[in-house]
């Protein structure tokens, strides 16, 4: 399955957008972002740009693959 790097932030909030996911962030950590859909205890929501902010702090991408986001 190959994996390919979303270049453009916006690109990312686009499709995350389209599968109702939002931006978040590990409750009670300072590691830990992934995708959510706002409905799990453990993450907290959190928004595009603190996300994206995140992303370039620790060097970290956002990859696609097969209409995922990971």
């Amino acid at each position: 399955m190959a994996m390919d790097k979303c270049k453009d932030m916006d690109e990312v909030i686009k499709i995350a957008t389209k599968k109702g996911l939002k931006a978040g962030r590990v409750r009670d950590t300072e590691d830990g972002i992934q995708f959510t859909k706002g409905t799990n205890n453990r993450l907290v929501v959190i928004s595009w740009e603190e996300f994206e902010a995140f992303l370039k702090k620790r060097n970290l991408a956002v990859y696609r693959s097969n209409g995922w986001l990971k």
